[in-house]
């Protein structure tokens, strides 16, 4: 068979959340042809996930982000974009070609620009027992909630900061499951600092008061100013284990509570999915509040690297209504940059959601307070814990090789293999760096994984495809 031809757009994006389909259709709208890439089958990203084919949400348990979230695919239905789902872009190189596994085989998309909205992942800071089945992470419970209709386990404890952990919560009791117990490294007083900020969003502050009244109701115990130290069991979960902590995450002594459960769902936050901007060798500074290393932008999405533009929590974790916004403003960047859409046109549509981007800042600062890395925690980290799950690469293992010379992430990573598994670092990297950076000094030192394809894990066969020798072109030979 013949090999697929590439194809050719004046913009592809990547990542089809809420940043990447407000880029894509504020491009489309300006005339740019437009492609449209996601690993999902559907468009919305992990906030509004579609249910897979076949699992409907029910009218009583449907909430505002199932109804966004068909409005989001709607749109994009409507529209030219052309959507490519099922699509796991492996490979991106320069001026752009993207290359992606898709239910068609092996594809490639090119043009001229490129909006990477790959949105972010989860930070785990490790413990003892965290490897055990029946830990997941925030966001993993989030996914099994809307998209498949599961509970974590029978009985669960739902543990970290942010908002997030009243979310989920609540979901687990609302979908029939047991809560053991809240455990939030935050205690009352940082909630009450960030509760001006969280009123600049009224409509999330109620829906967030909604999931605290389910919670009260379940008399579901919450444990502020706690963290889980342990997760007990002969081969899965089947205890957690808190403590007490400090501001900065640092166990402080007291009492230890112990909690029958079956699931814990953790997460400490949010780090940028920034791999395909590192990728492409754009520049990035490291922001805590944002989440960790951000690709340096301009107010538009524009990188350092000519016709790049990122968006959303890919390029800095801010919430769902700011990454939309960004991508907005990013998708009417790159039409201006194409000669689609005149001056005076591009900064009047543009102010008008940079005004509303910026309204969103004091809401989007308080949640990032909240989730905010805490270095102490990874200080605490006991010498045997596994960091790196993927290679059972441990912190007594990553401290020999700081002291055999280690003195930058990828220095780091040659010497252990850390970050070398199928999640490529991302669960290890951030806890890796932080135990790297209490050596050298500053994590703006320890620096970042390269990036490196396949973004991804491919299937060798994928990339083949299939073919016989008859397909393989054969050179007439030279005369001799």
């Amino acid at each position: 068979m013949a090999l697929p031809k590439p194809h050719e757009a004046d913009l592809v994006v990547i990542g089809a959340g809420p940043a990447g389909a407000a880029a894509a259709l504020a491009a489309s709208r300006a005339g740019l042809s437009v492609v449209l890439l996601d690993e999902a089958a559907s468009p919305g990203g992990q906030v509004y996930r579609a249910p897979p084919a076949g699992l409907s949400v029910s009218p009583g348990k449907r909430g505002p982000d199932d109804d966004a979230g068909d409005a989001l695919r709607a749109g994009i239905a409507a529209s030219s974009v052309v959507w490519r789902g099922s699509a796991r872009v492996w490979s991106v190189s320069g001026a752009f070609r993207v290359d992606a596994v898709t239910p068609s085989g092996n594809e490639s998309f090119f043009a001229p620009r490129l909006v990477a909205a790959t949105g972010a992942h989860e930070r785990l800071v490790p413990f003892p027992g965290w490897t055990k089945p029946g830990v997941i992470g925030l966001a993993a419970a989030t996914i099994l909630l809307k998209s498949q209709g599961m509970i974590p386990g029978r009985r669960s404890v739902v543990a970290g900061c942010g908002p997030l952990l009243a979310a989920v919560a609540a979901k687990i009791v609302v979908a029939g499951g047991a809560v053991a117990a809240v455990v939030d490294l935050s205690g009352p007083g940082d909630w009450l600092r960030a509760l001006p900020g969280l009123a600049r969003r009224p409509d999330l502050l109620r829906q967030g008061l909604g999931w605290a009244l389910k919670l009260g109701a379940a008399r579901v115990p919450v444990l502020f100013r706690h963290g889980v130290v342990a997760v007990e069991g002969a081969e899965a979960c089947e205890r957690v284990v808190a403590a007490p902590v400090d501001t900065e995450g640092r166990p402080r002594g007291g009492s230890l509570r112990g909690f029958e459960a079956d699931a814990l769902a953790i997460g400490h936050g949010l780090v940028p999915g920034a791999e395909i901007t590192k990728l492409l060798r754009a520049r990035h500074h490291f922001d805590p509040a944002a989440g960790g290393w951000t690709p340096v932008r301009d107010a538009f999405g524009r990188c350092s690297v000519a016709g790049l533009y990122a968006v959303g929590d890919g390029a800095a974790v801010a919430g769902a209504e700011p990454a939309r916004l960004s991508g907005q403003l990013a998708g009417l960047a790159a039409a201006h940059d194409a000669g689609r859409i005149p001056l005076e046109a591009f900064e009047r549509e543009a102010a008008s959601v940079r005004a509303g981007l910026a309204r969103m800042s004091a809401f989007a600062g308080a949640v990032g307070r909240l989730m905010r890395p805490r270095p102490a925690m990874v200080e605490a980290i006991a010498p045997e814990t596994v960091i790196c799950r993927c290679e059972d690469v441990t912190r007594s293992e990553i401290e020999t090789a700081i002291a055999e010379g280690a003195r930058d992430i990828n220095q780091l990573k040659h010497f252990t293999r850390c970050g070398m598994g199928p999640c490529q670092g991302r669960m290890c990297g951030e806890t890796a760096a932080g135990l790297l950076a209490l050596q050298v000094g500053s994590r703006e030192e320890v620096g970042y994984w390269t990036g490196r394809p396949p973004l991804r894990p491919v299937p060798l066969a994928d990339l083949l495809g299939r073919f016989d020798y008859g397909d393989i072109p054969v050179p007439t030979p030279a005369p001799l």
